[in-house]
């Protein structure tokens, strides 16, 4: 472990165990998930919180391989075990791209895409394509980059082929094979009356072949690419099943476009609701299913420990 850490000075990154964790260093081979509460610091004597997965109420999971935009996470939790807390101060080099990926994991948060607004190109090339992420602290930081102060707390490892993957985190391959069993899942909860649930499965079947799309015309703002007719009959489907789960879910208050693929659909009104019983007939019951509901080895310049 001394071994570990000190690599990690030698690449600009301090690290300070908070507290032990249990058994053996998983081997982290590509494909481990590794399942992480985070909170990420400004490196100032404020130590100013910047983001936090304990208030957003959910869990980073990353798979370790995948590529994932910011490297250095996946090079600080290679060093943990389960049950481990410990603080990272990491150079300015291992962060810069900190912002784009604070303003997707915050899209997540809220039920957004997390690709929307960026066009498909590096990293860097964001970085300058962007004027304003929309989010004020993010747009300082971007604007003049600074040491970053990650607290890791591990909550658990898996090793490949044990866990399921979540679509933001599948190969273009695995996001294509993917869509069908999304969707079918999404129908499953639909009728066992889950239409939270449902939506969230709709919602990611979406999000994929949106992904998808955007891939094939580098540098486009909307996807051009077209699938084959069956395909693009689900995606209407998924859509108009997200709305309607949502109204489901608010039934009061008619919410805002959903747009995807240059096509907008409106949660439906009260008056359309009511004259269609609640809810339209497009769910899983439209298909003849029934339905039930819903280098250094000091610290890095400008860096200091905060207290977690």
């Amino acid at each position: 472990m001394a071994d570990l850490i000190a690599r990690l000075r030698e690449d600009g990154i301090q690290k300070r165990v908070i507290q032990e964790g249990r058994g053996e260093l998983p081997d982290f081979q590509d494909g481990t998930k590794a399942t992480f509460h985070y909170r990420t610091l400004h490196s100032d004597k404020e130590g100013t919180v910047l983001d936090d997965s304990r208030v957003r109420g959910k869990p980073m999971e990353l798979i370790i391989g995948k590529k994932f935009k910011l490297p250095v996470w996946e090079t600080i939790v290679c060093t943990m075990r389960e049950g481990e807390i410990a603080q990272f101060c990491c150079d300015v080099k291992h962060v810069v791209l900190y912002p784009l990926v604070a303003k997707s994991l915050r899209n997540i948060a809220s039920g957004k895409d997390p690709l929307e607004g960026q066009r498909h190109c590096c990293g860097i090339a964001q970085m300058h394509e962007h004027s304003s992420l929309g989010h004020a602290d993010l747009d300082a930081l971007q604007q003049n980059p600074q040491p970053l102060i990650f607290d890791i707390e591990m909550l658990k490892v898996e090793s490949p082929g044990t866990y399921q993957q979540d679509p933001w985190a599948m190969t273009d391959e695995e996001k294509a094979k993917a869509v069908p069993v999304i969707h079918q899942e999404g129908n499953r909860l639909y009728r066992e009356g889950h239409v939270r649930e449902a939506a969230a499965k709709y919602y990611d079947a979406i999000a994929c072949l949106k992904n998808l799309q955007m891939k094939e015309q580098p540098g486009a703002t909307e996807p051009s690419f077209q699938f084959d007719g069956d395909t693009e009959e689900q995606r209407g489907r998924d859509v108009t099943r997200v709305t309607q789960c949502s109204h489901l879910i608010q039934p009061s208050r008619p919410g805002p476009a959903f747009q995807f693929a240059g096509a907008q659909t409106r949660l439906p009104t009260e008056s359309s609701a009511s004259r269609s019983g609640g809810r339209e007939a497009t769910g899983p019951e439209a298909e003849g299913e029934s339905c039930t509901g819903g280098p250094s080895h000091s610290e890095p310049p400008g860096c200091a420990f905060v207290s977690p």
